[in-house]
């Protein structure tokens, strides 16, 4: 009995609100961000002019924020009635994805409710371009300069050093990404993320320690004390700390670490170029060594501020 009834329930369920739903969905038929604070919808067949440019028939809000509303000022609609583009007063925050709710366009129809985000793929882009450029992690945040200012005397070394931490942290971040989903977060173990974290790149410093040692012992010797470093480099230690802030995924994860890598490799790579023309340049006693590489560690991060707000997609 208790079966049966449950099979009505959800057949009226099914009855009443599938069709709502279908029509909702058919109603747009495409949805995409515009200019920093316009949401571009089209729909399926002409609207009411009047209903469209009404504000109050629509609703939106960013998905993790339900309860905050967005003030939409104005909304412009297409000559042929078939879509609108919908202006807000303050620029849209495209990282997260937005929940539009369309009412009274077509009343046969009813409501539509939909997302709008950007694409996956941009948004795994984004995530790497960010670490490589807008959030340079030396540069912006000013993370492992230890390390930096150590190994950034010659080029060969320095990317020598850049690869090296580039492998370690991508696999490092991976290890962590795995060791965080399937052991800390199931367990409950979050306190223990640092402990973690650090011993799982110290094994990767180590394995990375062994294979240069036999392979390439010129380079080995050239990072001295430094490759031991990497092991509670800060650069290092915080990709995973964000990961697991973020709840990243494991293609966020690799973006993550391999914009972060590349981003140090990069910074290695200019500082050196630069360090090894200042042996030639006629400097002030006082300001040889790590005085003038300071100034021109600062003089590059404000011209990577010129990055600030960047966005490709």
């Amino acid at each position: 009995m208790k079966n049966i009834m449950t099979r009505h329930f959800l057949t009226l369920l099914l009855f009443f609100i599938l069709p709502g739903l279908a029509h909702g969905q058919e109603l747009v038929t495409a949805k995409s961000f515009g200019a920093d604070n316009e949401i571009i919808v089209s729909f399926s067949e002409a609207v009411d002019p009047s209903a469209a440019v009404n504000t109050a028939n629509y609703t939106v809000y960013e998905q993790p924020d339900p309860d905050i509303r967005l003030k939409i000022t104005e909304i412009i609609l297409a000559d042929d009635h078939m879509s609108a583009s919908l202006f807000f007063r303050d620029p849209l925050n495209t990282t997260q994805s937005h929940v539009v709710n369309i009412a009274n366009l077509i009343p046969a129809q009813g409501p539509a409710t939909f997302t709008v985000a950007k694409s996956y793929w941009g948004y795994l882009i984004g995530i790497l371009v960010s670490a490589l450029l807008i959030n340079n992690f030396v540069f912006t945040k000013y993370l492992g300069l230890c390390v930096f200012f150590g190994t950034s005397k010659r080029k060969d070394t320095a990317k020598g050093m850049g690869f090296t931490f580039t492998i370690v942290m991508v696999v490092s971040a991976i290890m962590s990404w795995f060791f965080y989903q399937f052991i800390l977060k199931p367990f409950d173990l979050n306190f223990l993320q640092i402990v973690v974290f650090i011993g799982l790149v110290s094994l990767t410093v180590q394995a990375v320690d062994t294979v240069l040692r036999k392979v390439n012992p010129a380079l080995f010797n050239s990072f001295g004390v430094y490759l031991v470093l990497v092991i509670a480099n800060c650069v290092i230690i915080a990709v995973p700390l964000i990961l697991a802030d973020n709840e990243y995924n494991f293609l966020e994860t690799f973006m993550l670490s391999l914009g972060a890598g590349g981003g140090f490799l990069l910074a290695l790579y200019l500082m050196s170029s630069v360090r090894e023309r200042m042996e030639l340049a006629n400097i002030p006693p006082t300001f040889k060594g790590v005085p003038i590489a300071f100034i021109v560690a600062g003089q590059f991060a404000l011209a990577f501020l010129g990055f600030s707000g960047l966005q490709i997609f």
